[in-house]
């Protein structure tokens, strides 16, 4: 899953070298944080964040087959 999700992160940013995707495990939910540079946030968010949400969307499906939940969360890093 994370594979995926920076695969579609690195597709979409200008400054592919700065895409970090961090896996971390709360709970027996898997949480995905991406970092990019500052530049390109806002081609990862989208206007009004669609892009989040499609990317969000399309890591639910994966994890609703695999029986996991796994939650995307964009520049924040804990």
């Amino acid at each position: 899953m994370k594979e995926v999700v920076e695969y579609i992160v690195k597709c979409l940013v200008v400054n592919k070298d700065k895409v970090s995707v961090n896996e971390s495990e709360e709970n027996g939910e898997i949480i995905l944080h991406v970092n990019v540079a500052e530049d390109d946030m806002g081609r990862v968010i989208g206007r009004k964040g669609k892009i989040a949400s499609s990317i969000r969307a399309i890591v639910k499906s994966i994890s609703s087959r695999e029986n996991k939940r796994v939650f995307v969360k964009f520049g924040e890093e804990n």
